[in-house]
């Protein structure tokens, strides 16, 4: 089988580009070496993604996002002090993104007719050393729109799917450890999401909050980066339940690569992947859980989120780069997947979820 050309659905490039002032343009050996020394971040000299391993992986088309924090002044997260810095925040990763296209490293992706024309490219048998990655954009997290009126602000400059939540209490709904269903501004948010045509991502949304949004969203849904709760016992993953009803909805989920949400027992600066066996294998046997649970494998897909404020202190000790996304195929191959199985928790799911709904 030929490297497989792969989807991942959550990338935060435009975080490691402005934020940690990563040029994704040069080669991870290169950002880890320029990063030698550094304490500020816990992942300082272990990233995994750039440019450059994307290409090498076949990684052609990805989510990436951009995310703006609010936090209010009991909230102990970090983030920004008012929801205008924090949509000012996003508007700097969209302007970085832009300037990716200018240089030739990126386009983004509005609608199915420019989704194919991308797809054409990237797959004309021609090397793929200098072609651009297509990339749709997505937000984690609404706190940075000031109003609901600025989703479709955000709509028009080309954002395509919002994850209402992220971590804690939000302005529009609660998400990881935290509770409550959405609010009134979530609800009315969602509403006009939905007139938009946009995604809903419920990745994040803590219990209460996922099964509203389900019974309020009338359009298409994803969960860009989830796990199992089979696996890990937490509420950032889904239960069989959660993963049925998104299964029932025509649903795909994109597994991650964070090792707390992979092994039972993580300690976020103490474990290590190697201690506490992490490995690619655990990818794949979240991938297998959601298909068995769907009887089929056209829920499951990538959601790597590589160098999502983590590297490889906290993903498998048998990936170093985003480009050993290619170990999948064989893992899933030793599961008794067939090819075209492979092909559809690879990309094809998330390709054919995307001509639906752009």
């Amino acid at each position: 089988m030929k490297q497989p050309l792969i989807v991942d659905v959550h990338l935060d490039m435009s975080m490691n580009a402005l934020e940690w002032n990563r040029d994704l343009r040069e080669s991870v050996h290169e950002i880890n070496r320029r990063e030698e020394g550094m304490t500020d971040k816990p992942d300082r000299g272990r990233a995994t993604t750039s440019f450059p391993e994307l290409r090498k992986g076949n990684v052609g088309l990805v989510v990436a996002t951009q995310i703006g924090r609010y936090v209010a002044p009991d909230n102990p997260l970090p983030g920004w002090h008012s929801p205008e810095q924090a949509w000012a925040q996003t508007q700097g990763q969209l302007a970085w993104y832009k300037a990716m296209e200018e240089d030739g490293h990126m386009t983004m992706i509005r609608n199915k007719e420019e989704l194919d024309a991308h797809l054409n490219m990237w797959n004309d048998g021609q090397p793929n050393d200098h072609k651009p990655i297509g990339y749709v954009l997505s937000i984690e997290g609404a706190d940075s729109f000031v109003s609901v009126e600025h989703v479709e602000r955000a709509y028009n400059y080309g954002l395509r799917a919002v994850g209402p939540a992220h971590y804690g209490p939000g302005r529009y709904a609660n998400g990881t450890d935290s509770s409550g269903k959405l609010n009134a501004m979530g609800r009315d948010l969602l509403d006009r999401m939905d007139r938009l045509g946009m995604i809903l991502d419920v990745t994040h949304l803590n219990d209460e909050a996922f099964w509203d949004a389900l019974d309020l969203y009338k359009g298409a849904v994803w969960a860009s980066h989830n796990n199992c709760r089979k696996f890990v016992d937490h509420n950032r993953q889904f239960s069989d339940e959660m993963i049925r009803a998104l299964i029932e909805r025509d649903a795909v989920i994109g597994v991650a690569l964070d090792a707390w949400m992979m092994v039972p027992n993580w300690v976020r600066g103490k474990s290590t992947p190697e201690g506490m066996n992490c490995t690619m294998e655990i990818m794949a046997n979240n991938m297998d859980h959601i298909c068995q649970l769907a009887g089929n494998t056209k829920h499951a897909g990538i959601g790597s989120d590589l160098d999502g404020a983590f590297g490889t202190e906290q993903c498998p000790c048998d990936l170093k780069t985003i480009a050993d996304l290619q170990k999948v195929p064989d893992l899933l191959k030793n599961k008794g997947y067939s090819d075209e199985d492979i092909e559809n928790i690879m990309s094809a799911n998330f390709i054919n979820f995307m001509r639906k709904a752009l």
